[in-house]
């Protein structure tokens, strides 16, 4: 007799359980209308009051045998469980995700295809003189490289370094590029700029310290140039994904992801390069990353290696400071390369059949 309760009750406990797994679901299929309407209404998605306040009702209505501590850590684990399948289902639908679009993203730059096979954007940290963008383009011809790289505008962490020519710079550029068939890339610090960038560069460059200026990453986006998103100093990944998503939301799906190092607590390099990001990126999204040799690390002497390690982690490229004289450069002087070693870069490069 014992043993035939033991089974009655063990049936009792299995079709609670099966009517518990019935509701979670149909709990889960609300949560997930509730972030739809949410999202419209541009609410957030956690309501920690709410919360607390749903806590303290059944804690109220709860007749034991379990604990009120119990109860409250079991609904919390619920609503965790809420949280993350909204966050799972907004990332699925978001435009760069890998499994909204699952092809590669090729981004066409007047005729060089950036996403199809590895490439180079190399130049000087700023634009210094006209002088100085002839020297790096024709090095860049002579190298068969197609893009020029070179600040304008620069955002500097002391107000009282070279801040760039800005429009002077942009110019300068232009000329240079126009004159050797390049692809001018340069960063752009402000939203009012971008139809002056428009004019003047083929690549918008939105630097590290503005990857979450929202009105520039929206400006961006409305505009049909292709776009060079750099992952902010201190930024997570996701940071970054959703910051291209600013951009590809407003119409400029021509868009480019660039890891160029995190802050950490390593003192021998200027930045952490972030070499699992990569692959991870190119997972989670469908758009080219970049790696940005120069300032992930701020050394040259360990240029040659990191550019492998990007090339070989996945990147679609990277990007590289090459200066004439980079003894006299007004910015980054210790990380930009000089002739000689820029060159045997690329001959390495090539050599190892990294590009």
């Amino acid at each position: 007799m014992d043993e035939k309760n033991l089974e009655k009750l063990r049936q009792e406990v299995d079709a609670i359980n099966f009517e518990l797994l019935r509701l979670i679901n149909q709990r889960g299929a609300l949560v997930k209308e509730i972030a739809n309407v949410k999202q419209k209404q541009g609410q957030p998605k956690f309501d920690p009051m709410r919360e607390r306040a749903m806590l303290n009702r059944l804690i109220e209505r709860n007749e034991g045998p379990f604990d009120d501590k119990t109860v409250s850590y079991l609904f919390k684990q619920i609503f965790k469980a809420s949280l993350s399948l909204q966050q799972e289902d907004n990332s699925r639908r978001l435009l760069v995700s890998r499994e909204r679009h699952a092809e590669n993203t090729i981004v066409d730059v007047g005729g060089k295809l950036i996403g199809a096979q590895p490439i180079i954007i190399a130049g000087p940290c700023a634009v210094e003189s006209e002088e100085q963008i002839e020297i790096v383009a024709q090095e860049l011809v002579a190298q068969g490289l197609s893009f020029i790289r070179a600040g304008a505008f620069k955002p500097r962490t002391s107000p009282y370094d070279f801040q760039g020519l800005g429009l002077e710079g942009l110019k300068i550029l232009r000329k240079v590029a126009d004159k050797y068939d390049l692809k001018v890339v340069s960063e752009i610090v402000s939203p009012v700029d971008i139809p002056l960038a428009t004019e003047y560069v083929d690549v918008i460059q939105i630097g590290a310290r503005n990857m979450q200026n929202y009105e520039l990453l929206k400006a961006a986006g409305m505009v049909k140039t292709p776009v060079l998103l750099k992952r902010g100093i201190s930024a997570t990944i996701e940071e970054l994904i959703f910051a291209a998503e600013y951009i590809v939301s407003k119409g400029n799906s021509q868009v480019m992801l660039i890891e160029r190092g995190i802050r950490t607590y390593e003192r021998w390099t200027r930045n952490t390069l972030d070499i699992l990001a990569v692959p991870i990126l190119k997972q989670e999204t469908h758009l080219p990353v970049l790696v940005d040799i120069s300032h992930s690390a701020g050394r040259k002497d360990i240029a040659i290696p990191i550019a492998k390690a990007a090339l070989a982690a996945g990147a679609d490229g990277i990007m590289v400071e090459f200066h004439p004289d980079p003894e006299v450069a007004l910015s980054d002087a210790n990380q930009q390369l000089n002739h000689a070693q820029f060159r045997e870069l690329l001959t390495s490069l090539r050599t190892g059949n990294f590009i």
